[in-house]
């Protein structure tokens, strides 16, 4: 292992930048004579209006423009999903501004431009809007389906006619999201006389983004540029394209100056895509030793006002994703996606597994309870041991293939490593502060590397530095320390030479982003494979001009040289060379967490006596770096399970608008965990064989820590948040 190459954990070049407070995040980018906007947002879930009068709020002081609905083109297109083309869905897009009728509390319905943010919101209190409230819908049973989906394998009832049980239940996963520290935020100019468009702030998938502006625009990609700043947090809900990603950049090209544009939290928690929220019916039918027999699930996902960018992604993934790690002879998923008077939902880190991990994990250890079998020996009987495993699901059009894997060795490795017979002991002790004790395991199944495609350049100067460009970007997760990594160890010249650039649709032909666990095993191969090729090129070159083999020649910052005759060398030639990697399959890496918990039945407080996550993800290129990312989903989840909720009153207005009110998990609240990565499966799929680490850390939590607070409490646990109350009302059932 080289000091700096793949599997060593060199400090991150993404922070030196930050340490020294020479970031630039969205806040801090100006264009000179840059104004700004203010979006206009529904009081009202839902609501007819006839009119905007703006007429006072056009003669505010300092006040640019008013942008209704009337002056965006055919009075706003509907913004497109960027995957799942499914026509019933694309019935219910969200247009970038309401016209005649809002759905959700915060639906932007115009857009104020200003000399600056404070009399922007001045003059929003002079517009008169004659809204008529409508009838709120909020209730998922009672939704409108934007989305159905039926997926079955085997013969599921006779499965269920063979069971010597069957256990049937109902689980509710509440709304929650991503919070992240920044904000979502643009800054869009306008050049007239070249008739193109500069917008800074892009996220996530900035030539994906592209695309779609470009479309509802009616321009050519080419007149559009996207540049990604430092982004504070991502998690799946940063860098979809909302509203404001049209409206902004419209409305620079409406007032000839540069507009800017940055959320306060309360626009963010009421308008940014909000996630999770699933109401699932499921049977499980085993045998009396505890051999599942079969699987059956219908549910309901929740998702809000219209159907976003993101499309059924969310029931998509839960219902390809809910077999697990086990083998069903037999399963049936059914989802309907429907649409209710809430905020519209979208990812959210591990979207859709956080959930029916939450589901069928809770649903195993029911099932061990109501046979009185060890709740890991239930899991270790019924473990899938041959690969690759297809599940018999789909996710986007795709089978669900698992890859790789050995999951009764991770178990094995997991329990030792963890202490679980120790953790078994201090269970059965007495707790001196006389808190209830429980301990719980969930196994997973995560997916990476979804969107089948991913380019990569690297170009070398004469002096010896290596400029990596690439079509992944840069959401706080290592992704420049990882790919230099890569391209120091396949190119054969230092990390410290090697510099990556990337979210600049104008250096970058395409890219496909971030998300989905994807930036190390598509951008990473096709860095891989464009560093490769440099170095093939590099030495067959040189090999012709030293008359030597290119197995001969040593490469360094100095140039390339016969091995063993440093004398005999020529200078680094400046070069470039690009890749593109394809792959349709997905990886699989997978995990398990276990949760010793304290629970007080006097103040429903959980406290965590101990977590750990045991996880294998093919290969570790920066073991740091994957630890962190499980520490910081372990947080995530961890709120998710006992704090947060996106409450609505009767009349659908948010109840949880500001941090006084949606409760965050602080260090008080989470615990350090401890960590086994493995590395036992690599995956096929990709030359790396990595198979992604962003995720695992939030998938099981709600399923680990709900199987131990209900081995405490000693009643079943069927709905989360586990918040205070509710642990009060579990505790006196």
């Amino acid at each position: 292992m080289e000091l700096h190459g793949i599997g060593a954990s060199p400090l991150r070049k993404e922070d030196w930048p930050l340490l020294r407070g020479e970031g630039t995040f969205i806040a801090d980018f100006k264009r000179p004579g840059m104004v700004h906007a203010l979006v206009v947002r529904s009081p009202f879930a839902h609501a007819r209006f006839r009119h905007i009068d703006g007429s006072a709020a056009l003669q505010a002081r300092g006040v640019i423009d008013l942008i209704t609905a009337a002056e965006l083109p055919d009075r706003g297109r509907p913004i497109p999903t960027r995957m799942f083309k499914d026509e019933a869905a694309n019935r219910f897009l969200q247009k970038p501004l309401a016209d005649g009728e809002v759905r959700y509390s915060g639906e932007p319905v115009a857009l104020l431009i200003a000399e600056s943010r404070y009399l922007a919101e001045d003059a929003a209190e002079l517009l008169s809007i004659d809204y008529e409230p409508l009838e709120v819908v909020l209730d998922p049973d009672a939704g409108t389906v934007a989305g159905h989906l039926v997926v079955e394998r085997g013969n599921i009832e006779a499965a269920f006619a063979q069971a010597d049980e069957v256990i049937k239940e109902e689980f509710r996963i509440q709304r929650h999201a991503a919070t992240p520290l920044e904000t979502r935020g643009l800054v869009a100019e306008f050049d007239a006389g070249a008739q193109t468009l500069t917008v800074w702030g892009a996220a996530k998938i900035p030539h994906v983004n592209r695309r779609i502006l470009a479309q509802l625009l009616g321009w050519e990609e080419s007149r559009i540029r996207l540049v990604e700043l430092h982004v504070g947090g991502g998690f799946g809900a940063r860098g979809e394209f909302y509203p404001e990603d049209f409206l902004i950049p419209f409305g620079a090209m409406r007032v000839g100056r540069p507009v800017a544009w940055i959320e306060d939290r309360e626009e963010s928690l009421r308008a940014m895509n909000h996630s999770r929220e699933q109401v699932h019916r499921v049977e499980l039918a085993l045998k009396a030793d505890g051999t599942f027999l079969g699987l059956k699930d219908t549910f309901v996902n929740n998702t809000g006002a219209y159907v976003r960018t993101h499309g059924m992604t969310v029931p998509g993934l839960s219902i390809s994703m809910l077999p697990g790690p086990y083998a069903w002879p037999a399963y049936r998923g059914e989802y309907h996606s429907v649409l209710t008077n809430k905020t519209p939902c979208g990812t959210y880190r591990s979207p859709g597994r956080f959930e029916v991990n939450f589901v069928r994990e809770r649903l195993i250890d029911i099932a061990a309870n109501r046979l009185g079998i060890d709740k890991v020996e239930i899991r270790r009987r019924n473990f899938i041991h041959e690969f690759p495993h297809d599940t018999g699901t789909l996710f986007d059009e795709h089978p669900v293939v698992y890859d790789s894997g050995d999951y009764s060795l991770l178990l094995d490795k997991a329990l030792e490593a963890f202490d679980y017979s120790g953790l078994k002991r201090w269970r059965a002790q007495r707790s001196p502060d006389g808190f209830k004790r429980g301990l719980g395991i969930a196994f997973f199944v995560e997916k990476a590397g979804p969107a089948e495609r991913e380019y990569a350049r690297v170009e070398l100067t004469d002096s010896g530095d290596v400029t990596v460009y690439t079509g992944t970007v840069s959401l706080g997760q290592g992704m420049e320390t990882t790919l230099a990594q890569v391209c120091s160890t396949h190119l054969g010249l230092p990390f410290e030479r090697v510099t990556v650039k990337h979210g600049d649709t104008a250096v970058i032909p395409e890219g496909m982003g971030s998300f989905g666990s994807r930036a190390a095993m598509m951008g990473g191969a096709a860095v891989m494979g464009a560093a490769v090729k440099l170095r093939r090129r590099l030495l067959e070159r040189a090999a012709e001009e030293l008359e030597a083999a290119p197995d001969d020649l040593v490469l360094t910052v100095d140039g390339i040289a016969v091995r063993g005759a440093p004398s005999r060398s020529v200078p680094l030639p400046s070069m470039s060379v690009e890749d593109r990697f394809v792959c349709e399959l997905l990886g699989f890496p997978y995990g398990i967490h276990v949760a010793a918990v304290e629970v007080d039945t006097g103040t429903g407080a959980v406290g965590v006596h101990r977590y750990a996550v045991a996880y294998d993800i093919g290969r570790a290129i920066n073991p740091v770096i994957v630890r962190g990312q499980i520490a910081g989903g372990f947080a995530q989840g961890l709120g998710g399970v006992l704090l947060e909720e996106f409450a609505f009153d009767a009349n659908g207005q948010p109840l949880a608008a500001s941090f006084m009110d949606y409760l965050l998990p602080t260090s008080e609240e989470v615990p350090d965990i401890d960590m086994l990565i493995t590395e036992d499966a690599p995956s096929p799929h990709n030359p790396l064989g990595v198979k992604g680490a962003g995720e695992g850390g939030t998938a099981a939590v709600g399923g680990a820590i709900a199987n131990a607070v209900a081995d405490a409490l000693g009643v079943e646990v069927t709905q989360l948040p586990l918040s205070p109350k509710r642990i009060t009302e579990l505790a006196s059932a």
